[in-house]
């Protein structure tokens, strides 16, 4: 199947599950995942009008940057390490993966030195599974106050990966437990502005994260396929 191709059967997909649930579908962003493709397979994703793109190393993805870095937005979906802070720093429109307190006083650190804000999103590992990134909910909103203390760091949303299941429907409390989390923040009024995005969904579950309120989907190999 073509690029456009697939494409097209995902637009589908996911206006049929904002119809199931009553959502516009315009409120859903998608995030083309590109980091297992290469440099001119990223350019035909561009080309083809997915204008957001999701990469998680950036010694992986450096070479994409540097050549369509103007072309699109540029989502760090990947578990950021501390020291990685000044590699990626003004060259992502979001952070997707903030989930501790010693990567937001870098990020904030270095967002300053470059006389920025750098949009963030907090990562929560719902699931609880050992194998997954992201802070705890019961230390969430500890983390939140501490977070919203820095001056050079705008939390744009929430972010959450769901366990791998052979039903997609199973990760349905997973993905309701973000957007209630995010609903409690915003009553909570920890921040100065209204917290929107939720970043949950990926190739086998979008469909079900929609439903429960993704506004943005990462999705890979069912969008963008695979390398031959």
């Amino acid at each position: 199947m073509s690029l456009l191709a697939r494409k097209e059967e995902v637009e589908a997909r996911v206006a049929a599950a904002c119809q199931r649930s009553g959502r516009n579908e315009h409120e859903i962003k998608i995030i083309a995942v590109t980091k297992y493709v290469s440099l001119e397979t990223t350019r035909s994703v561009l080309d083809a009008g997915l204008l957001q793109i999701g990469e998680n190393r950036w010694q992986d993805v450096k070479p994409k940057w540097e050549a369509l870095h103007d072309r699109g937005t540029w989502h760090f979906i990947g578990h950021l390490q501390t020291n990685k802070v000044k590699d990626v720093i003004g060259k992502f429109g979001y952070i997707h993966s903030l989930d501790r307190m010693s990567l937001a006083k870098e990020l904030d650190k270095q967002a300053a030195a470059l006389g920025m804000k750098v949009n963030c999103l907090l990562q929560v590992n719902i699931s609880g599974e050992e194998s997954k990134y992201g802070m705890a909910p019961e230390h969430f909103f500890e983390f939140a106050e501490e977070v919203s203390k820095l001056q050079h760091i705008h939390i744009s949303g929430l972010m959450t990966m769901a366990p791998y299941e052979m039903e997609a429907d199973a990760t349905r409390p997973v993905f309701r437990g973000l957007r209630e989390l995010r609903d409690q923040l915003n009553e909570r009024n920890i921040f100065s502005y209204e917290i929107k995005e939720l970043s949950m969904g990926m190739s086998g579950d979008f469909e079900v994260a929609i439903e429960e309120g993704a506004t943005w989907v990462r999705l890979g190999t069912v969008l963008v396929g695979k390398e031959a």
